[in-house]
Formats: C-alpha cells, sequence, structure tokens
C-alpha cells in the first residue's frame, strides 16, 4: 500500500488515537482525586513499561548498545519527565485547557529544529509561532487564580511539550536508523524502573488503593491511561504513520482538544470566550506551521 492513500483503516485509527489521547487529561483529572501527581506519574509509566516488554525484548537483542544512551534520553524526555508535569499542572489547571496546551507540541519541533538542527523557518510557520504564543498567554491568563495575571502552572504543560518537541527532533536525526517501533518499545521498557522506583520511593499507592473510596477504580483509570494512552497509542500511531501521509498523521493534533474539551465539559468545567479565542489562536498557530511550512 502506497503512502498517504486513502485506506478506512487509516481514519478509524485516526479517530481511536484521538479518543485514547484525548481522553487523558480527564482521567489524569480523576486519578489526582486520590493519588499525588508523582504517583499518577509512576502508575501510568508503569503500566505502560510492563505492557510494551515483550515487545521490547524483541528489539533489545537487534539494538546497538551505542543507541542504550538516547533511547533513554528519549524515554525520560518523551513520556517519563512529561507525565509528571501532566499530573503536577493538572492540580491548577482545568484537563480540557491541559489538552489545548498539548497542541503546542508542532511549535516546538519547529522552534527547536531551527535552533539546533538548521531546519528553516518561512513567513508562515513564523506568523504559527506568534498565534500559538499569543494564544497561550490568552489561555495563561484565562486560568489565573484570584488575583493573579496568569496560571504559573500552564507553564508546567509549556515545558511538557517543550520535551516533547526535542525528543520529536532527537527521533528524527539522532535515531533515524531505529524503527519506531524499537524507539517506542525499548525507551519505555528503560524507563519502567525508574517509574517502579519512584513509586516505592515516593508513593503509597497500595495503601490509597486499597483504604480508600473509589480507589480500585482510579487505578484501573490510570493502569489504561498507561496501557492505552501510551503504549497502546505508540503502536496504533506507527500503524497510521504508515498507512497514511504525515498530512493526515498529523490531525491527530486538531482533534486532541476537541475530545479533551468535551470529556471537561462533560466533567463540569466552564469554557468561556477567553478559553475559545486561546484554542483558536493555538490551533490556528499550529496549522500553519504543519501545513503551510
Amino acid at each position: 500500500m502506497k503512502t498517504g492513500s486513502t485506506n478506512p483503516t487509516s481514519f478509524v485509527l485516526l479517530l481511536v488515537l484521538s479518543l485514547i489521547w484525548g481522553s487523558s487529561f480527564i482521567l489524569i483529572k480523576k486519578g489526582l482525586n486520590i493519588f499525588s501527581p508523582v504517583e499518577v506519574a509512576g502508575i501510568r509509566i508503569l503500566s505502560a513499561s510492563l505492557f510494551i516488554t515483550p515487545m521490547a525484548l524483541s528489539h533489545l537483542k537487534r539494538t546497538k548498545a551505542g543507541f542504550y544512551p538516547l533511547l533513554l534520553l528519549s524515554g525520560l524526555i518523551g513520556s517519563f519527565i512529561p507525565a509528571i508535569l501532566f499530573a503536577e499542572a493538572q492540580t491548577q489547571l482545568a484537563s480540557g485547557i491541559t489538552g489545548v496546551l498539548n497542541s503546542l507540541t508542532p511549535l516546538f519541533v519547529l522552534l527547536l529544529g531551527a535552533m539546533f538542527f538548521r531546519q528553516s523557518m518561512k513567513i508562515p510557520a513564523i506568523t504559527g509561532v506568534l498565534l500559538c504564543t499569543l494564544g497561550t498567554l490568552i489561555l495563561m491568563a484565562a486560568e489565573a487564580p484570584m488575583g493573579q495575571v496568569f496560571n504559573p502552572f500552564a507553564l508546567l504543560v509549556v515545558l511538557a511539550t517543550l520535551m516533547y518537541g526535542l525528543n520529536v527532533n532527537l527521533l528524527k536525526f539522532s535515531l533515524r536508523d531505529l524503527s519506531p517501533m524499537a524507539i517506542a518499545s525499548v525507551s519505555l521498557f528503560m524507563i519502567g524502573p525508574l517509574a517502579a522506583a519512584q513509586l516505592w520511593w515516593y508513593g503509597h499507592v497500595f495503601e490509597k488503593t486499597m483504604t480508600t473510596a473509589g480507589g480500585p477504580e482510579t487505578l484501573a483509570y490510570l493502569a489504561f491511561l498507561g496501557i492505552g494512552g501510551t503504549g497502546l497509542a505508540l503502536i496504533l500511531f506507527n500503524r497510521l504513520i504508515k498507512l497514511s501521509s504525515p498530512l493526515l498523521s498529523s490531525s491527530v493534533t486538531y482533534f486532541i482538544p476537541v475530545v479533551a474539551l468535551i470529556w471537561g465539559l462533560a466533567d463540569g468545567e466552564m469554557l468561556r470566550i477567553h478559553h475559545l479565542g486561546g484554542m483558536a489562536a493555538i490551533l490556528g498557530g499550529v496549522f500553519l506551521i504543519t501545513r503551510l511550512r
């Protein structure tokens, strides 16, 4: 099958990925009802690592040892640290707005590529950068606690998307000799022990699960977040890239915040005119960056 075909399977995968990734933010929110941000992130990453271990073991045998440090770095900046940042941010930030800010990833892919990997930036892309910046400032102001100019916890999401952007450039320029599945599985496998150590040192997951009302259900939400939102989603996204064009694959960027906002509204979160303006600016900027470069 040729890349860029309109195979119906591609659209099914796009829909499923949008639902899975767009639902990640409400699952984090539910997890924070019982667990701390460190525990939420630890459960998420450990679940994903355990799920993907069988695939990782087969790729480990064929991966040169020289790639291991870069794969560990990819796991840290592509999954481990952002998981903590997103969980911490959502202690003071609505899940739907977090989903919108997550769309900043292409912005940092472009900026870091231009700064460190000699990638060009044309006028439409520069305009997109300015729009994304404006939208982020609007959302930070709209989510500001009483008496403050902006919500500083939004900066945690911005930092997480910056790490995502750095990771994309790392994959593109330093790990391009490895298959996407090898990168995803081995990097997640390598950070699994870190998540386990994190839970052992800082967490009280077993105690909270057994003694808190709704504990087992909340743990199941977070396990699904790790298995579905991290492990399974990476497999599906790799499949989507193979079946479709880059244009269709990148469309998931626009559907994720929509799903996240729908979940947020269903959970009682408020959506004001400022939120709509910030979201429109960010998605418009991302469109210019990803489509018109």
